[in-house]
């Protein structure tokens, strides 16, 4: 389970579970304000952020510093990356998010102020959380390692699909590609659910078309 927690974001104070409500989720974190790497991520999101909004996808960054900082940082983003975050930033001046999500150890506190991005290296992870505010995908990216959500947005077609039918995704699976009916579905079942049959190169691998 996700935990809730409530937190001053750049469009107001939030109960993250309420926040979420009804819809799916991507929270992806960030050390420090004004650091190179997460400022061309963050841009990029808000670029693709339509692209979320079609899969009924909530964004929602965090950084590691107050919001006078997230607001100044928006600038430079927009500035040098041509978009500015379309989306809420969590302020997580007391480290309480970090730490409830394992991100930094219990023991730190003081001022974010007094901490540089390396001290807070680890706060660089994406969350995908369902509509039942469970999470279904962690990505840990170190700091030099720039995030790639269009493979987060690959996981969140695999995610969905496979909430709505017995079926998993194969290694690099594109949506409109070919799956394999999930190892929970026995023939038996398999047979009612896809009565023309399905290709079976060994008996474990059950290939069919992706579901509509």
């Amino acid at each position: 389970m996700a935990p809730d927690f409530e937190a001053e974001t750049t469009e107001g104070r939030i109960r993250f579970h309420d926040w979420i409500g009804d819809s799916w989720a991507v929270m992806f974190s960030h050390p420090k304000d004004f650091t190179p790497i997460c400022t061309t991520e963050l841009g990029y999101m808000a670029r693709i952020k339509p692209d979320f909004d079609s899969r009924n996808v909530k964004i929602i960054g965090l950084s590691v510093d107050p919001l006078d900082k997230h607001a100044a940082w928006s600038a430079d983003i927009e500035e040098t990356q041509g978009y500015a975050p379309n989306y809420p930033m969590i302020a997580d001046v007391d480290f309480n998010v970090s730490q409830l999500y394992g991100m930094l150890g219990a023991d730190v506190s003081g001022d974010p102020a007094d901490r540089t991005a390396a001290d807070n290296q680890t706060v660089r992870n994406v969350f995908v959380i369902g509509p039942d505010k469970k999470v279904k995908l962690i990505l840990v990216y170190p700091m030099t390692t720039g995030r790639n959500f269009d493979e987060v947005l690959r996981v969140i077609d695999s995610l969905q699909l496979t909430a709505k039918h017995k079926v998993s995704t194969p290694v690099n699976w594109q949506p409109g590609e070919d799956v394999v009916i999930a190892g929970s579905v026995s023939d038996d079942q398999a047979r009612e659910i896809w009565p023309d049959g399905w290709e079976s190169p060994k008996p474990y691998i059950r290939i069919v078309q992706q579901p509509s």
